[in-house]
């Protein structure tokens, strides 16, 4: 399940769908795989991972045996979509044929309604909300529709009672924006052909609930290529996937073997509680700042990974962020700090400085924010965000009119607008964060207000001294 979120820098934004702008640019999409290579990483922790991931439920609850579907898997896309999200789909499922081994094909037509393994229904994002608090979307199984899975019973819906699978469906919404209905593409199409929790440690992964990762990483195509390798099978206990698991990993991550293996602490369920408390809208501010320090406090006490003391960090920092700009900026270089002992946080730490970049902008500051958003700019369009990537790319624009350079801005600005109608949806919803942006920047001082005349370079009065 991908949880709904928010940025600080952003305002509430309405799903409904409105008239495109003319005078804005063409959407723009991602047409190529992303381009990101797996490190290495130690055969120890993939089986460690895979293992947490698979025989655990988000809840906690544990999985009796091991599900995947056995055999060609296929796909069918319906409900309320358009172009861009089928497009998606078709290079999703591209890759995971290309990248994960998985015999996966979408069958299409009305005649194919019920034929499928696995439904992918685009439906409003409030009747996912409704069905699942907090959600963007999420995978069921046993059901095709949304008007089966409403009508089914607990029974059915309970993947601990789950032997094989044969039949989910996948809701994702129709109402957000592109990259929203993308990303849910991603995290709950590899949910149901791989594992069904997330883990808060995962660096370069999607199974991961702070929804830094936007698209399924290498990483995740490892996964997904174990869960489906010949020497398993549905049924089998976790005892039994643990004696397979060196043989295959072996087979599929050759290096892994001579990696370092970095330790983990077991999950932490107070500190993933306190974590979703201090996001829960519903609480009262005092509550969720609450909940954020207790998880940063939480991190620090039980000898959390880096990544999740980096998330705590940044999750504390956009609490913070409308109460207490110096309180939220400290956290910020904190989550930074922890992000940058962390191998594969590349992506995190973009993130995180877009929130610090908002500071020296917001200063006047300009070649700080430049050399900030810059390197971020290049990851966040290697990794496909472009809601990112367009966010940095207007901050580097208010950079450039900070130094003087306002043709070079006016044209980054332009060129960023395709990048935040796929990122952010609706055209009114890339204006807003046009406009949130801007005013990030102060205003230019009025050459009339006496503090700027008392200001005034000296040697530029003596210079028009000397010209009058």
């Amino acid at each position: 399940m991908r949880a709904f979120a928010t940025a600080v820098l952003a305002l509430a934004l309405s799903g409904c769908a409105d008239l495109p702008d003319p005078s804005l640019p063409p959407v723009k999409t991602f047409t190529a795989p992303p381009d990101l290579r797996l490190g290495a990483v130690s055969n120890s922790r993939v089986m460690r991972d895979f293992l947490d991931l698979t025989f655990q439920l988000e809840s906690g609850r544990p999985l009796p045996v091991f599900t995947r579907f056995e055999g060609p898997v296929t796909v069918r896309l319906t409900g309320h979509y358009d172009g861009i999200l089928a497009a998606d789909l078709d290079r999703l499922l591209a890759r995971l044929r290309d990248e994960a081994g998985i015999e996966i094909s979408r069958l299409r037509g009305e005649r194919a309604a019920g034929q499928a393994n696995i439904t992918i229904e685009a439906i409003s994002g409030r009747q996912i909300r409704n069905s699942v608090r907090q959600a963007a979307c999420f995978v069921a199984p046993n059901v095709s529709s949304f008007a089966e899975y409403r009508l089914a019973g607990d029974d059915t819906l309970d993947w601990q009672a789950l032997r094989e699978r044969r039949r989910l469906a996948v809701f994702v919404p129709s109402d957000m924006s592109p990259q929203e209905a993308r990303d849910c593409l991603h995290e709950e199409l590899g949910q149901a052909l791989g594992p069904l929790n997330d883990l808060y440690r995962l660096a370069g992964s999607v199974f991961n609930d702070d929804n830094i990762q936007s698209v399924l990483t290498p990483y995740d195509m490892l996964l997904l290529k174990v869960s489906h390798d010949p020497a398993l099978e549905s049924g089998m206990t976790e005892a039994e996937v643990r004696a397979a698991l060196p043989a295959i990993l072996l087979r599929l991550n050759p290096e892994g073997g001579r990696a370092r293996d970095l330790p983990a602490a077991p999950i932490d369920r107070a500190w993933i509680t306190a974590i979703q408390s201090s996001l829960n809208p519903n609480l009262f501010p005092a509550a969720r700042l609450r909940a954020a320090r207790e998880a940063v406090s939480l991190g620090r006490r039980h000898g959390l990974s880096r990544v999740e003391r980096g998330y705590a960090a940044y999750n504390l920092g956009r609490v913070r962020a409308g109460q207490d700009p110096a309180a939220a900026l400290t956290a910020f270089l904190s989550a930074n700090r922890h992000y940058a002992a962390a191998p594969g946080t590349e992506l995190h730490r973009a993130h995180v400085i877009s929130q610090i970049a908002s500071f020296a902008l917001a200063s006047g500051d300009g070649e700080t924010a430049r050399r900030l958003v810059e390197p971020a700019i290049r990851i966040a369009r290697a990794h496909q965000n472009a809601a990112l990537l367009a966010t940095l790319m207007l901050m580097r624009a208010e950079a450039l009119e900070l130094t003087g350079e306002e043709a070079e801005a006016a044209a980054l600005r332009l060129d960023s607008l395709g990048w935040a109608r796929y990122g952010f949806g609706p055209d009114r919803a890339v204006r807003t964060r046009v406009a949130e942006i801007q005013r990030l920047r102060p205003p230019a001082p009025d050459p009339q207000d006496p503090e700027t005349i008392q200001n005034a370079d000296p040697q530029d009065e003596t210079r028009t001294s000397d010209q009058n």
